[in-house]
């Protein structure tokens, strides 16, 4: 009772605190009408800068977050921001990646659908988003969700009208979590390929993904050219160290250029069902055993990339791994085409990505708690899955309790998968039902969904489409 006290007095300190500093700054100067302004206005809002973009205004933002929103007095951070801005009188897409933000103008596809405003999120911990020095035990999915819902609420007022938020990838599971611990927030969620990893050492779903996806002759090509990798690791692993010490990269975190390199090649076949199309398997070496290690080098590096399983190349994803360490869960698969021989580590777990000085514990229910209440509980919520992306083998579902709720699949779509991709009467249902839930479906849609189609023309700059390429093994 005396710790929930005194959480609830620091909480109420801080917000009537920001209250009053927002009050101060209204007493002294008239109501605000530039966009600007009225964002500015707002209590810990500052600007990085603002971008020109024809027909929109573009602000990159600061906001003053609590590095523990259970203990607001503990300190801040400085939590990077981004506004799109169209109209007040239109809805608003609340974005994240669940990474590093954009700093430049950029438009989601349900922000196209419903001709409206986008407010973009940096995850927690993600630079310049981290706190100094960072309690890494702050970093968890409802902080997060904790971020999301004070920017909410602080812009608001200013967009009054329906709010969507979306995500692709970490970004689709950062957009269900919040819908989970404030589900009165959004009007609707649009969660693109969100992996949902229930039980974290329950991982058969990958193996039978890898044995049927696509065809099996390209299955071979790639699987030929894995294995081959390992089979030539020696005169490889020559070529990679030449590599590291050209470009000076070093190999502490993960443990040796050896575990590094097989990381690599292992993330092979998974990198290019995530980021490829069938079609592209006539890129791949057809006979791996008589191809050169230059062609075995280069299609391994263009796909899965041997410079990420450095420290340099880690280093700016330690917040994901470290989720993934702690509560997101890791798939694990098998290789059954490659002797046990020629296979030393298998797939490393998170803990091989993030420095031993930060200590990590995994939380088995926290997954299992998103689970089972989006099965029990989603409402209007769309979840969107490519038929080719491995990290849709393990995907959200819907149960009884779910209601105007939707899973569904882009045929022959990789880990970009969206409403676009989808077969015609369902992109079309899905495009009704956001534009429903943003309360801008024309009359039209509202009697026949078959006639719905994006408010915003497609704009080739603005709109991203394309999966964000990563290199390797992360949602």
């Amino acid at each position: 009772m005396s710790k929930a006290l005194r959480w609830l007095l620091a909480l109420t300190v801080f917000v009537g605190t920001l209250s009053t500093a927002g009050a101060a700054t209204a007493a002294q100067q008239p109501e605000a009408t530039d966009i600007k302004d009225r964002l500015l206005a707002i209590p810990g809002m500052s600007l990085v800068q603002e971008k020109p973009y024809p027909g929109y205004r573009f602000f990159v933002l600061n906001y003053t977050q609590p590095i523990d929103h259970k203990r607001p007095s503990q300190g801040t951070f400085q939590q990077r921001v981004t506004v799109l801005h169209k109209d007040v009188s239109r809805p608003t897409v609340f974005y994240t990646g669940g990474y590093n933000v954009s700093t430049n103008p950029s438009r989601r596809e349900p922000t196209q659908i419903v001709d409206g405003n986008q407010v973009s999120m940096e995850y927690r911990y993600f630079t310049p988003s981290r706190p100094s020095p960072a309690d890494w035990t702050k970093l968890d999915i409802w902080q997060a969700a904790s971020d999301q819902h004070r920017i909410f609420s602080a812009l608001k007022p200013i967009y009054s009208e329906n709010w969507i938020s979306t995500g692709g990838s970490k970004g689709g599971m950062t957009a269900t979590y919040y819908e989970r611990f404030y589900p009165r927030d959004m009007d609707g969620v649009v969660a693109y390929v969100a992996p949902n990893d229930v039980v974290n050492n329950q991982d058969k779903a990958y193996d039978r993904f890898f044995a049927g996806v696509g065809t099996k002759e390209c299955r071979d090509r790639l699987n030929g050219v894995q294995r081959e990798a390992l089979v030539r690791r020696e005169a490889l692993e020559e070529r990679y160290a030449a590599y590291a010490a050209e470009n000076g990269y070093t190999f502490t975190t993960v443990g040796s250029l050896d575990e590094a390199y097989e990381a690599t090649v292992l993330d092979y076949v998974w990198g290019f069902w995530q980021y490829s199309l069938l079609a592209d398997c006539a890129t791949i070496p057809a006979d791996a055993k008589n191809a050169t290690d230059d062609d075995l080098w280069n299609t391994i590096d263009t796909i899965a990339g041997f410079s990420f399983y450095t420290d340099q190349g880690l280093a700016p994803y330690t917040p994901y791994y470290y989720q993934a360490g702690t509560q997101l869960g890791a798939p694990t698969i098998t290789f059954p085409h490659i002797e046990k021989k020629y296979v030393r580590y298998g797939y490393l777990p998170p803990r091989y990505f993030v420095p031993r000085s930060i200590d990590m514990k995994f939380q088995p229910n926290a997954m299992r708690d998103i689970d089972s209440w989006v099965r029990h509980n989603a409402r209007q919520m769309l979840f969107v899955y490519g038929e080719n992306d491995p990290w849709g083998a393990e995907p959200f579902r819907l149960g009884k309790g779910a209601r105007d709720s939707y899973v569904m699949t882009a045929p022959g779509a990789n880990h970009g998968a969206n409403v676009a991709g989808l077969v015609a009467d369902e992109k079309a249902l899905a495009t009704a039902r956001i534009q429903k839930w943003a309360g801008v479906a024309p009359a039209a849609v509202q009697q026949d969904a078959d006639r719905a189609k994006p408010l915003a023309r497609y704009d080739a700059k603005l709109d991203v489409r394309d999966v964000e390429r990563e290199l390797t093994l992360r949602p």
